[in-house]
């Protein structure tokens, strides 16, 4: 292997391993966000009795292009992630140009929240990416690497066990990393805002008309004189506007009246319960939320809860439950999108997310500082002082990656890895 081959080895392996780690991380930091996604998608095809496959999907996706990404960068068993690219990608490549044409969901998903692309950005992408993973597929058995392969498997099962662990810590508690609009310190106002002259969707309205016995559409510009009669009219996107990141943050009480701007202008602490669906919630630690709205109804600070169930799946759960607290009408994808936990507690003061937790991390009573804000800051000294360590050990990790890929030389392997 010449030295412009090795070059091109190189840049393919940076390409490809490195889009397919960082694809697999920000799926795999955010299980639930993929099993959502997966959900949407078996909805809009309808097969929805697939969606209980939704959240094994969303993790054994999230850990495979992790695990391949890693193999193909260090060159770890280059037989097996070349080829488990380039199944993945005969796989994804003709889904996104269907995707493409059909659009039954407008965001792919493929990144994650952490980088939003249309289904036409993907389907590219996917085009740009099968270059080099063919390039290296055909090269594969030229790819040599000094390590054993016992070594090599180690590599991988390091990987795999790190994807499936902080998936695992992201699902009992919530993700690590937050890209969503409504992250911790997010002023959901200023989420909800356009900003001066910024382009609104545009629409192409069609009409149909009918006259003896016979239809015909018409234009906005062009409508029929009056011997015509009305039947029908639709309309058409012809070009999206600007959509502000949080866009369908709406609550309404049970009688129909809207309470968004009651929560948002409130200047003290409020504290809100989120349930996406009641049916659905965990009530392990429901007994600790009552205490949670009992304490915040004691302290002055008003507790809601959020949910999109319905008024008969809320009086079952005030009958089961009996929750101190009323609850308020919400569109479920929002919720999902507030919080990945269901049920969640999170605390909002002057329309800003102050701190959100899992039910399953929620302070004990003893625990809580009357000052909320303190209690937040608090927590997240704690944090920040795991996550030095965290950062110390990944930072290590790393070093020993990039030896490791300096350590190997690309030539005809002396004997077969695989």
């Amino acid at each position: 292997m010449n030295k412009l081959q090795r070059n091109l080895v190189l840049i393919s392996r940076l390409i490809v391993g490195l889009v397919f780690i960082y694809s697999g991380f920000v799926k795999g930091v955010d299980p639930l966000g993929s099993t959502y996604k997966f959900t949407d998608y078996f909805n809009a095809f309808h097969i929805s009795w697939a969606t209980g496959l939704a959240f094994g999907l969303g993790i054994l996706l999230s850990t495979a292009e992790f695990v391949i990404g890693v193999a193909i960068l260090l060159n770890l068993k280059p037989k097996l992630g070349t080829l488990g690219a380039l199944l993945l990608m005969a796989v994804f490549t003709p889904l996104t140009f269907i995707l493409a044409l059909t659009n039954p969901v407008h965001d792919c998903g493929c990144f994650g929240d952490a980088l939003i692309l249309t289904n036409w950005q993907t389907f590219w992408k996917n085009i740009v990416i099968d270059i080099p993973i063919v390039y290296l597929f055909f090269i594969r058995k030229r790819l040599a690497n000094q390590l054993s392969g016992y070594e090599q498997w180690a590599g991988m099962t390091f990987a795999s066990a790190f994807i499936l662990l902080l998936s695992w810590y992201s699902v009992k508690h919530l993700p690590l990393l937050d890209f969503r609009p409504y992250k911790i310190g997010t002023y959901i106002p200023d989420g909800m805002a356009f900003p001066e002259n910024a382009p609104a969707d545009e629409w192409k309205s069609i009409f149909i008309y009918s006259k003896d016995g016979k239809e015909q559409e018409f234009g906005l510009n062009n409508l029929p004189d009056s011997t015509w009669s009305f039947v029908d009219s639709r309309h058409i996107l012809v070009k999206k506007g600007y959509e502000p990141p949080i866009h369908d943050f709406t609550i309404t009480n049970r009688d129909g009246e809207d309470f968004t701007d009651q929560l948002l202008s409130s200047s003290g602490y409020n504290v809100v319960a989120v349930y996406y669906n009641l049916e659905k919630a965990d009530l392990k630690n429901q007994d600790q939320i009552n205490q949670w709205a009992d304490y915040c109804t004691a302290n002055g600070m008003p507790f809601y809860a959020l949910t999109a169930s319905t008024d008969v799946a809320i009086e079952k759960f005030k009958n089961q439950s009996g929750p101190g607290f009323e609850f308020y009408a919400t569109d479920e994808i929002t919720l999902k999108t507030i919080i990945r936990a269901n049920p969640g507690v999170l605390i909002i003061k002057d329309g800003t997310i102050v701190d959100k937790w899992n039910a399953n991390d929620l302070p004990k009573i003893e625990e809580l500082h009357p000052n909320l804000m303190h209690q937040s800051l608090l927590k997240y000294k704690k944090q920040a002082d795991k996550y030095y360590i965290y950062t110390l050990i990944l930072a290590g990790s790393l070093f020993i990656a990039i030896y490791l890929l300096i350590r190997m030389k690309w030539k005809p392997l002396p004997q077969n890895n695989d």
